[in-house]
């Protein structure tokens, strides 16, 4: 079905149209209108109208007239229609503009009969490779892994909805000094393999796997750190895997398969789906580097330094004032993080034809992305068709507003952070299970929608750059803006709809609506503009703002407008129970998008 266009588009249109018609010497002037309540808080406002257009001020200056005489003008050439039940001029030319009730009604019914809600579909959209949830092999997932791949997630969701190709991209940290330590040691204590070499290995589960990896891991580097003789063997251990010797390599793959076994777990809990094509890690560039640095060299843009091929910038220096280099490939021949983020820059613009790529990296990084950037544009492989964008983000912090870490001071395991997410809404669940009538499977289930849903929307109702407090109490809690105050929303229209019965929802465009059911019918028509916005400007927190906002106007409905009321007349329940199964359609979709379930009971 075709997309359904909005209210303000519409009504964009019919003011564009009248301001042709009264002011041909306008050209083609965009008039603005924008829902009450957006915009500059200090513009004069009438607290009916639904829109407010202030484009006619800056028209004005454009053709020196009096603002308020050519908005009067623009009005009186806006025909009788069905859409536009009143405007207002007010002020020094803004419009207050008001939509009829039956217009809010019949959008919301051709939203309703389209499985997307109406939202467009842009089939010859472009291709984004999304990089986000990079583990490293061999090491736990901790709680700053959290937020690249809740918000990269979401993301992903948001931009194929809107029709974009997105090619999903785990960057795993699967090379490196530190395999050939993990590599000489298994090579030295075979009896630390949990199967004889050349045994199927056991079915293990994720926390298993890296439980086995922390034991290797930690007995390998007490050795590497007390023994000069084993750390010479390990260094040459790393020459072997660079050069692909066949034992060294069977081994570093050993320990890629467990470590995936190991992100697999994490990420199921997290409720997101990892596919083993999209992971590909710094290993997967190996073969590209010497490449992408003869191009570099060759075309001028990296050149020579202290034995080193670096590229200088301008405007990147260090504290002593000296120009700071992105180091390519280092002095001693070894390639630097850059090398493999070029290489693989080249291969997503080259090979998958990428016309955008999303980082979404954690802020700290932003300088070296920043030149790593300039590098490519420098190359050519990004230019005006092909862009780079570094979705930042900030840090996860403890109650105390300090980075997150356990009483000890570790960094906090991620696993063990869902874990008792998942067990405090499992309690707030158990709490309301009897009145609603849960059983055991629903109650954990739910738990577990409930507290990592929990989870993911405190994330993604922050602002991506800005750092934020996790607080679980916070988040679990079914008042203010949580996902648990969405989620009873969503469970609540559905226990309306069932109390229903074989009354069904159903639209009646000729009856007027109250002030809370117009608040709600105009949020509902904004989705696809939010989704929109959140697609182009890559803040999925506005969409999260979004689904809140829709959340208090139900509430708000609730307790002005019964919808099951014997007092109410038939064609009046139909069109509350269809104002309610669109605000539940909206919300399950919007959750969705975000990562988030939405259970029928709660």
């Amino acid at each position: 079905m075709a997309s359904v266009p909005s209210l303000a588009s519409t009504v964009q249109q019919r003011l564009a149209d009248a301001l042709s018609a009264a002011l041909p010497e306008a050209g083609m002037a965009d008039p603005s209108p924008r829902p009450s309540g957006w915009g500059d808080p200090m513009l004069r406002r009438s607290d009916r109208a639904d829109f407010q257009a202030n484009g006619i001020l800056a028209l004005a200056k454009k053709l020196k007239g009096n603002p308020r005489e050519l908005a009067v003008k623009v009005v009186d050439a806006i025909p009788a229609n069905d859409v536009v039940k009143d405007i207002e001029v007010s002020g020094p030319g803004f419009l207050n503009i008001t939509i009829t009730d039956k217009a809010i009604t019949e959008t919301l019914a051709a939203r309703a009969a389209d499985d997307r809600l109406g939202v467009p579909f842009a089939a010859d959209a472009g291709t984004t490779v999304i990089d986000y949830a990079q583990p490293n092999v061999a090491k736990e997932m901790h709680v700053g892994h959290l937020r690249s791949a809740v918000i990269g997630d979401a993301m992903v969701q948001i931009l194929e909805f809107t029709g974009e190709k997105v090619v999903r991209r785990h960057h795993i940290g699967d090379w490196g000094t530190q395999f050939g330590m993990l590599i000489q040691y298994l090579i030295e204590h075979p009896h630390e393999l949990d199967h004889k070499e050349g045994d199927a290995a056991p079915e293990v589960s994720g926390e298993e796997a890296m439980s086995n990896l922390n034991r290797l891991y930690k007995a390998s580097r007490a050795l590497f750190d007390s023994d000069e003789e084993f750390k010479e063997r390990a260094r040459r251990r790393v020459v072997d895997l660079q050069s692909g010797d066949e034992q060294t390599l069977a081994l570093w793959q050993r320990f890629v398969d467990e470590s995936k076994i190991y992100f697999y777990s994490v990420f199921e809990k997290l409720d997101m789906e990892i596919r083993d094509p999209d992971i590909v890690g710094e290993s997967g560039y190996n073969d590209m580097l010497d490449e992408t640095c003869r191009i570099l060299e060759e075309s001028g843009v990296a050149v020579r330094s202290e034995g080193a091929l670096c590229v200088f910038f301008d405007d990147v220096k260090g504290p002593d004032g000296n120009p700071v280099p992105l180091i390519v490939k280092k002095s001693n021949g070894g390639y630097g993080y850059a090398a493999t983020d070029l290489s693989a820059i080249r291969n997503r613009v080259q090979t998958l034809d990428a016309n955008t790529l999303l980082y979404v990296v954690d802020a700290r990084q932003s300088l070296h992305f920043k030149m790593v950037f300039e590098t490519a544009r420098r190359a050519g492989w990004l230019n005006e068709k092909v862009k780079a964008h570094q979705l930042a983000f900030g840090t996860v912090l403890g109650k105390d507003g300090k980075p997150f870490k356990t009483r000890e001071g570790e960094t906090v395991r991620l696993v063990d952070l869902l874990d008792e997410a998942i067990d405090r809404a499992t309690a707030v669940v158990r709490e309301k299970a009897e009145k609603v009538g849960l059983t055991e499977q629903e109650i954990v289930e739910n738990g577990r929608y409930v507290g990592i849903g929990a989870v993911k929307y405190a994330d993604l109702s922050t602002s991506a750059v800005r750092d934020y407090k996790f607080d679980l109490d916070q988040m679990v809690s079914l008042n203010g803006d949580t996902s648990v105050y969405l989620q009873y929303a969503y469970a609540r229209i559905q226990s309306i709809k069932r109390k229903a019965g074989d009354r069904s929802p159903l639209a009646h465009p000729e009856l007027p609506l109250a002030p809370a059911e117009r608040a709600l019918g105009l949020h509902l028509d904004q989705f696809g503009e939010v989704l929109a916005e959140v697609a182009s400007s890559y803040e999925p927190h506005k969409l999260a703002a979004y689904l809140y906002q829709l959340a208090s106007h139900l509430t708000t409905f609730y307790d002005q407008c019964h919808v099951l009321s014997a007092d109410n007349a038939p064609e009046v329940v139909e069109n509350r129970l269809f104002l309610v199964d669109v605000t539940g359609r909206t919300l399950h979709r919007g959750m969705a998008l975000l990562g988030i379930r939405t259970p029928e009971r709660l």
